[in-house]
């Protein structure tokens, strides 16, 4: 009885070591307990506040030459205005952007939006709220290509033929407001629909063509207009196809005595409208003249004669510049 008594202690402490932790059974395995703050401890100020969400509205802006017409893809500079003016009057520009069809986060409310397409533009009110949305914009543009010729179906040279745009209608001081100078031809100019005043320039004298042109909206205009003029290189001679002589002033007059060109060199080479004209030469205190018809298309070289006592003679004053 006394020795089941004394197994039973002995198996009763073997189970008590071995429920035991690790820990606690020997010091060269005891590790330190640490006491860790709880996750709130570490909250920094206000963090238990909610956060405001961003309440930005996705708005896609789309283009279209004509009411249902085909958007345009590329060429378009957006521009997002608020609705109230600052100090120095003007809207404040909110977005831009550049391309075809695009996409802006604004805060909601009203805006202005103004699509330019060339020198095409429109302008539309949109209001903004949290939900996307699409707004249009429809330009109510098209496009203008302008050229010229002579009347015999001649090509003019491009560098020498330029066009200016003007609105159609004269302002209240008679002067019609200038669009776009300078227009190369077989260039594309986007406008808005209406009807321009095209004024075409061949050279720089005095061959202009006025006209008014129309441009449909979503179409392509090409006009095409007629110069009835020629070029002319004039020089002064002492025979019939000699050399050129250096240093002459020469003024040309329209046939009632304005002056329309004046230059100094051995040649002078000016595109001059069909009509009659006075050619005068001056070198050397001698002044010398000639009449002379331009023929629309004909270009020529036209020679002055110092060898022509007619013309030699007929002094017309001091053309000196």
């Amino acid at each position: 009885m006394y020795i089941a008594l004394e197994r039973l202690a002995v198996l009763l402490s073997i189970l008590v070591l071995a429920a035991l932790p690790a820990a606690a059974q020997g010091p060269e395995k005891l590790e330190p307990r640490l006491k860790l703050p709880e996750l709130k401890s570490f909250r920094g100020p206000g963090a238990e506040a909610v956060l405001p969400k961003l309440a930005f509205g996705n708005v896609t802006l789309i283009a279209e030459l004509v009411d249902n017409g085909p958007q345009v893809t590329r060429g378009l500079v957006w521009r997002v205005f608020g609705p109230q003016a600052s100090e120095d009057g003007k809207l404040p520009l909110v977005a831009s952007a550049r391309g075809g069809t695009s996409i802006f986060q604004l805060d909601p409310g009203s805006y202005l939006v103004h699509a330019s397409y060339g020198r095409a533009g429109a302008t539309k009110r949109i209001t903004v709220g949290k939900e996307a949305k699409k707004e249009v914009i429809v330009l109510d543009a098209g496009g203008l290509k302008l050229d010229a010729i002579l009347p015999s179906g001649g090509h003019i040279p491009p560098n020498k033929l330029r066009f200016s745009i003007y609105e159609a209608e004269a302002g209240a001081d008679g002067e019609r407001a200038l669009i776009i100078p300078d227009v190369r031809p077989d260039v594309v100019v986007r406008l808005n629909a209406g009807t321009y005043h095209v004024i075409s320039k061949y050279g720089s004298v005095n061959a202009v063509i006025r006209s008014d042109i129309r441009v449909a909206a979503g179409k392509l205009t090409e006009a095409t207009v007629e110069h009835r003029a020629a070029q002319l290189t004039m020089k002064l001679v002492r025979d019939h196809g000699g050399e050129a002589i250096a240093d002459t002033s020469w003024t040309v007059l329209t046939d009632s005595g304005e002056v329309v060109r004046e230059s100094v060199g051995a040649f002078a080479t000016m595109v001059l409208a069909e009509g009659d004209y006075t050619v005068v030469a001056k070198n050397r205190g001698h002044t010398y003249q000639r009449e002379l018809t331009v023929e629309a298309g004909n270009n020529e070289e036209v020679e002055v004669l110092t060898s022509d006592v007619g013309q030699q003679d007929a002094p017309i004053g001091d053309i000196s510049d």
